[in-house]
């Protein structure tokens, strides 16, 4: 039977007035309304969308009490991706500075020009959601995801009584997509541990953790029972909207549609205004009733920050700027040591379980030896740990006055903890490596990817989840291994049938007739990348030879210096290397002597580049690649000849060479405008025909 007209017309007005008073209740924390009340009206528009389930619509209050758990969540594709924001980890005033001069030399500003207006607001710590309106009601909501893909948190957001399920207006837009942060305030935090330690159960562990393990629950239902908030802070996709010009005009517009928008934003002009914002935060931040990690300073002109474009991914004209992380005192019970999937032996102090910026810390890295005698770390000390940009546990310093007498010093080892082999550490580098690398369990998945990439031995269809699963079933030890296998050793595998593994099998096959620059390159010989490869293949013209050179000999291969040829020297020193090598040999690859190889070609053809550090999502092998790519070549130590110096966190001596001989240094995003300009290069002032 149809709802007749008054029961339709009823719950429309319902439908208003209760979303009018969830407003006031939750964005703007003024009740307009005694709870008795509020729900008698919820009850009445319950009572006749029962009784009329034509009258329930996707905006209707009642909505948001969750429904049916999803199995699992659907990936969501961002029509404009969701990009993460540059982080300024200089805690102090000079982290404000260095956006401001970065932003007006991207300008072409000069001193004495006027200064750059920025919106400075918070930066909450929760979970970053991106929810689309159709014609003004709320269709879709997902998660950023890896910014490209995220997942359909739709119905759990819907429970979220601050995210508005209609806009505001008689005229919304045909489409638009806010993004914003789910999060939960401390108060409600507190409530419901309470709740959890009353019942008997588990409490959570801080108050993001529990907002985005609410809005990624499977069941909707239980996501309406956890207290979540939301604050709106930028777009996504729009359509029929009139854009406002600046940031903080489309903030203010959101706000007139219904979204939270968090009060305390301000629009500042240079430098000053942001150190003096961060400053002002700082000292409210214990009182705010949210936790927040830092402030985000954006260029406040839409023009500009058109003008500005987006750099990595990311936006040029923003910058997170994050606060001191929270800091405790506790005690290293050892420091072991771990082997990484590249070979690098990591010092990990191993701490007396300590409460930091809301988790339980046992374990803190320690880079390397280098930074162990710095900070001047022994077994046994009394350190302060503090959880580096509130992700990484970090010793900042050691409590000198509570060294116990039975304190000891850590000592590098000179055999890998887990295969044996030698430990070796390059000149002008803080990190030692396992020389092991055919060999060493730490690092066999790595090995073999490297061996059987494209650029390599070109094993197509040997992937990463075949490769853990070689591994971790003990079925592959060395790439020698993968020789031996047949088409039913592959089709056991989980998602090999037995036609993907016959293809596997054919790829493996045919990589036996390779190339020796091929071979010398998939072997995976630290500061041997392609171009190297090729002048090791052009210069001794069979394996045997380059085996058996010494440093000395090495280095009278064009490009090859110090650094590179002890690389090369240690690696083939290892009988675990030269014994893979053996049977990789008995497993019929083979190559032609004396091949032809061409010369490089590209944006950094005749470049010559050095890595340092520690890249923020490159790997070595990766910016490796990337550079060898396009023509260049990866060398291990700087001089004069150098075109670029890339650096990372914890930095070297390479860097400090760098400076001192004025070639250019890229951070990775710099590195990646390079290549993704592809043109206009500048060169070393030093060696102009770099």
């Amino acid at each position: 039977m149809a709802a007749p007209q008054g029961a339709a017309e009823r719950a429309q007005a319902l439908r208003a007035e209760i979303s009018r008073h969830n407003y006031a209740y939750y964005v703007l924390d003024a009740p307009t309304l005694p709870d008795v009340e509020f729900d008698k009206l919820f009850q009445e528009l319950q009572g006749l969308e029962a009784e009329y389930p034509e009258l329930r619509t996707p905006d209707s209050p009642t909505q948001r009490v969750g429904g049916v758990a999803n199995a699992q969540f659907a990936p969501v594709r961002h029509k404009l991706p969701m990009l993460s924001i540059r982080t300024e980890t200089d805690t102090e005033a000079s982290g404000a500075e260095n956006f401001d001069a970065r932003i007006r030399r991207e300008l072409g500003l000069r001193e004495g020009d006027a200064p750059v207006a920025y919106l400075a607001e918070l930066k909450f710590d929760g979970l970053a959601v991106s929810l689309r309106y159709e014609a003004g009601v709320l269709v879709s909501a997902a998660t950023r995801g890896d910014g490209e893909t995220g997942e359909d948190v739709t119905q759990n957001a819907r429970t979220v009584r601050s995210i508005p399920l209609r806009l505001h207006g008689n005229k919304p837009p045909a489409v638009l997509e806010v993004r914003g942060e789910v999060y939960m305030r401390r108060a409600d935090f507190d409530r419901m541990n309470d709740r959890q330690l009353a019942a008997g159960l588990k409490l959570y562990i801080n108050p993001r953790n529990a907002a985005a393990g609410a809005l990624r629950q499977l069941d909707a239902a239980v996501t309406a029972k956890r207290p979540l908030s939301f604050f709106a802070y930028g777009l996504g996709e729009t359509e029929g909207w009139d854009a406002p010009q600046s940031q903080g005009d489309m903030l203010d517009t959101l706000e007139t549609l219904g979204f939270p928008v968090d009060k305390h934003r301000e629009r500042v002009e240079g430098a000053t205004g942001l150190v003096a914002f961060h400053r002002r935060v700082g000292e409210l931040r214990d009182a705010l009733p949210f936790d927040i990690d830092g402030v985000v300073y954006k260029v406040d002109a839409i023009d500009l920050q058109k003008q500005l474009g987006f750099v990595s991914r990311e936006p040029r004209w923003a910058v997170a700027h994050k606060y001191p992380a929270q800091e405790q005192l506790t005690t290293v019970q050892n420091i072991e040591v771990q082997v990484g999937r590249t070979g690098k032996l990591t010092p990990v102090a191993k701490l007396a379980p300590v409460f930091v910026g809301g988790v339980t810390v046992t374990n803190a890295t320690l880079h390397n030896e280098y930074e162990v005698h710095r900070k001047d770390v022994q077994i046994g000390d009394t350190v302060i740990v503090r959880r580096a940009g509130d992700v990484i546990p970090e010793i900042v310093g050691v409590v000198a006055e509570r060294r116990p007498e039975s304190a000891r010093q850590f000592v590098m080892p000179t055999e890998c903890p887990v295969c044996g082999s030698a430990v070796v550490r390059e000149e002008g580098e803080a990190d030692h490596r396992c020389s092991g690398g055919l060999y060493c369990p730490a690092q066999r998945k790595q090995a073999l990817l490297h061996f059987a990439s494209r650029r390599a031995m070109d094993v197509e269809g040997l992937g990463d989840k075949l490769v853990e699963q070689l591994v971790d079933q003990a079925i592959v030890r060395t790439p020698a291994d993968l020789y031996r296998l047949g088409v039913a050793a592959f089709a056991a595998l989980d998602r090999m049938a037995e036609k993907s593994a016959t293809n596997l099998v054919a790829a493996i096959e045919k990589s036996r007739e390779t190339t020796l620059a091929r071979f010398i390159f998939a072997l995976g010989i630290r500061n041997v990348g392609e171009t190297t490869a090729k002048d090791l293949a052009r210069h001794f013209g069979a394996i045997d030879p380059l085996m058996s050179a010494d440093e000395a000999a090495l280095q009278t291969v064009p490009d090859v210096g110090p650094v590179v040829a002890a690389s090369i020297a240690a690696f083939f020193a290892e009988p675990h290397n030269r014994e893979v090598i053996e049977q990789l040999r008995a497993a019929g690859v083979h190559w032609p002597e004396h091949e032809v190889v061409r010369e490089p070609i590209g944006l950094f053809a005749g470049k010559s580049l050095v890595l340092t550090g520690t890249l923020p999502s490159l790997s070595r092998d990766e910016a490796t690649a990337l550079i060898e790519a396009a023509g260049g070549k990866v060398s291990g130590s700087v001089s004069k000849k150098t075109s670029y110096v890339v650096a990372g966190s914890e930095a070297g001596s390479k860097l400090d060479k760098a400076q001192q001989l004025g070639v250019t240094i890229l951070d990775e995003a710099g590195l990646k405008a390079l290549l993704a300009a592809g043109k206009n290069v500048p060169s070393n002032p030093e060696n102009p025909d770099s």
